[in-house]
């Protein structure tokens, strides 16, 4: 099984050092480190070990160490910053693999922007020497990047010519919507496959500074200390220690404090549930500080992130997602009001950072989602926020019935990856819609309250509740994956894109049909031949 779940003790390709208010996360692969046999993570190549690794190193630097305000992300190996993912890696593995491993690293890279926008945590790279595909996608997620003009070094998006793929981590998309390229340039740089050397790559807009090695560490200095100055992070406080998920698996699946996932392979579905927190949560924020990682909103997140990525990359076929969430919802919303209310304070910032970006991935997950409310479900404020992200919600309707709530949480704490509430997004932004539903924040609404505001999607009594869900759920999985995979993505984010749902809406989709085909992936594509002297012979025939 893979798992996502790892400590800087046990690291075998990034070494973090800490001289606050600056990080170093030093990448120095380790080539006989890979995840899976069959391939040598050779020139600082990676593969998802070494983004797994990464992503734990960037949670710790967020709630370990509030002090840091700049993460210089750089190279262990001379002259050499990263090659990207590993071509042989790619080319052995299956096409759900492929996938999935663009999308965990989308999804980590696009969390640094986040970290960036959100709580003010600036990134820098510090490109020493070559910079290709993925590790120029790297750079790129940085708010800055200083490249040493060495008269060698370049940087580069080789997949085009040399892969007959696309580069799988924004890389598009970031050099035209975030660095603003043109796109005659772009066009250019991303069918070059040597690249371009520093001068170039600075007149272009690639990167935003150059140095020659005798003043590239004090660029690299100068730059991470400008950037830490401006981050806004505090420079006085202690973290907190983010100990280990304590997962627990069968059989029948896995469980945590808070969250549960049930899988019945044989209907090809998970059930997720969500536990609202207990009593004795803390209401001050002396008492959210003492508790830490066992915080029920941190806690929560972290567990409903690590079940999202486990079942993502470990149960394949079970393509639909039953959320459920128990508990009182009053529970619920005192704890939101509780976070709310503290928001500006660092740890509560960082953990509402965390659940916005575990929500994002349960979006982007591949999965359909149907919420499923009730008796005993609290789907109020951040866990009604399941149900808006679901692609349909059933709702008992009955007397003594289940109730859900909105809270302030729904009101804009957590926007998607089109940047908007779900509850904008779902009601196409419409204002006078918006408004009837913020009049009735924090009411125990009904089923019929929460179907006439449009808040749930069918409301079935409890004669044929049973039978609907049964019926519902069993017509999903006789439904082609593929067809609605790209339906589900389709819908999920109406209305203008931002980077992020570019990204995710436009890249997925491509790069996943690419991945199928000849062209790549055939026994003479450029991706399964790369390396080996022999040429790829393409279908010539545009699709």
């Amino acid at each position: 099984m893979i798992s996502f779940e790892t400590h800087p003790d046990r690291y075998r390709h990034w070494r973090l050092d800490l001289e606050p208010p600056i990080a170093r996360l030093t990448l120095d692969v380790d080539e006989e480190g890979g995840i899976a046999p069959g391939y040598k993570l050779k020139l600082n190549s990676y593969d998802l070990g070494v983004d797994v690794e990464l992503h734990d190193a960037l949670q710790r630097i967020r709630f370990e160490h509030p002090e840091i305000g700049c993460v210089v992300i750089a190279s262990g190996k001379e002259r050499m910053f990263c090659a990207g993912a590993n071509i042989y890696m790619l080319a052995q593995a299956e096409h759900a693999a492929k996938v999935d491993f663009c999308k965990f690293t989308n999804e980590t890279r696009n969390g640094i922007e986040d970290s960036s926008r959100h709580s003010g945590l600036k990134f820098l790279a510090a490109v020493n020497g070559a910079c290709a595909g993925g590790g120029y996608e790297l750079a790129l997620a940085c708010d800055e990047i200083v490249m040493v003009d060495d008269r060698s070094t370049t940087v580069s998006l080789p997949e085009v010519p040399l892969l007959g793929v696309l580069p799988g981590t924004g890389g598009l998309t970031r050099l035209v919507d975030k660095r603003r390229v043109r796109r005659d340039l772009a066009d250019l740089f991303c069918t070059t496959a040597e690249g371009v050397r520093a001068a170039r790559a600075k007149e272009w807009g690639l990167v935003d500074h150059i140095a020659p090695p005798q003043r590239f560490a004090e660029t690299v200095a100068a730059r991470a200390a400008a950037l830490a100055a401006a981050s806004g992070r505090p420079a006085g406080e202690r973290g907190i220690t983010l100990r280990p998920l304590g997962r627990e698996a069968d059989a029948g699946g896995y469980r945590y404090r808070f969250v549960a996932v049930a899988l019945d392979p044989a209907r090809r579905l998970a059930t997720l549930t969500v536990r609202a927190p207990g009593s004795g949560e803390p209401r001050d924020l002396a008492g959210i500080l003492a508790a830490g990682d066992a915080w029920w909103p941190l806690a929560m997140a972290r567990e409903l992130d690590d079940a999202i990525l486990t079942l993502r990359a470990n149960h394949r076929e079970a393509g639909t997602l039953v959320l459920k969430t128990a508990g009182e919802s009053a529970a619920v919303l005192a704890s939101d009001r509780h976070m709310l209310a503290h928001r500006d304070h660092w740890l509560v910032r960082e953990t509402i950072g965390m659940i916005r970006r575990t929500l994002a991935r349960l979006e982007t997950c591949s999965r359909s989602l149907f919420a499923v409310i009730d008796e005993g479900s609290c789907f109020a404020g951040t866990l009604l926020e399941l149900a808006l992200a679901a692609d349909r919600s059933y709702m008992l309707e009955d007397a003594d019935g289940p109730r859900i709530a909105l809270g302030e949480a729904n009101l804009g704490a957590f926007p998607t990856a089109n940047d908007r509430t779900r509850l904008a997004t779902r009601f196409a932004g419409d204002a006078a819609a918006l408004a009837r539903i913020a009049a009735r924040r924090d009411e125990m609404l009904d089923a019929a309250a929460a179907r006439a505001l449009g808040l749930v999607t069918l409301t079935p009594d409890a004669l044929d509740w049973e039978e609907e869900i049964r019926l519902a759920l069993e017509e999903r999985a006789s439904l082609s994956p593929d067809a609605l995979t790209g339906m589900e993505a389709s819908l999920r984010f109406p209305g203008a894109e931002t980077m992020a749902s570019k990204i995710f809406g436009r890249l997925s989709a491509w790069q996943n049909w690419v991945f199928t085909r000849p062209n790549a992936v055939g026994e003479r594509g450029a991706l399964k031949l790369y390396g080996t002297g022999r040429k790829a012979q393409f279908d010539w025939e545009r699709v």
